[in-house]
């Protein structure tokens, strides 16, 4: 059995990654750790509050994919420290793009019999707005997806 988990350095994707260990761990399954790289886009200096995108002028910036990169493979590589301190064998893989159409992909592409994500429980407000990247997940992928708060 191969089973996918994503991290994104949040304590939501830790306490993800630590339920499939536990879920996993005696079944003998693989686990595969991937973070999905998708650059961010940051607002920088000045002391006013930004309410819009109009309010930026030259504080926008984006981060480099080769910054998203380190940082992902940063984020992979204490994963992977936790899970080997666990006594458990992992592979991690570095994915790019939207997590809501990277994740379920790969999972189909490596046929995994399930996905690990965590929620972060952002407001209902705002998960109105925007949506929830675990649902989103949860509609895209072919396979069993765990969602852990």
């Amino acid at each position: 059995m191969n089973f996918v988990v994503a991290v994104d350095g949040s304590e939501a994707a830790d306490r993800a990654l630590d339920y499939a260990l536990t879920m996993l761990e005696p079944l003998g399954a693989t686990i595969t750790i991937v973070h999905s790289v998708e650059p961010h886009v940051i607002v920088e200096g000045g002391t006013e509050p930004v309410t819009g995108i109009g309010d930026t002028g030259d504080r926008l910036a984006a981060e480099s994919l080769e910054d998203a990169e380190a940082r992902g493979e940063r984020i992979l590589e204490e994963a992977l420290e936790h899970v080997t301190e666990a006594g458990v064998e992992a592979t991690t893989e570095l994915l790019y793009g939207d997590p809501v159409e990277a994740l379920p992909a790969y999972a189909d592409d490596v046929g995994a019999d399930g996905l690990f994500v965590g929620h972060r429980g952002i407001s209902k407000r705002y998960e109105g707005l925007v949506g929830s990247v675990a649902k989103e997940i949860v509609e895209r992928a072919s396979c069993p997806v765990t969602v852990v708060r």
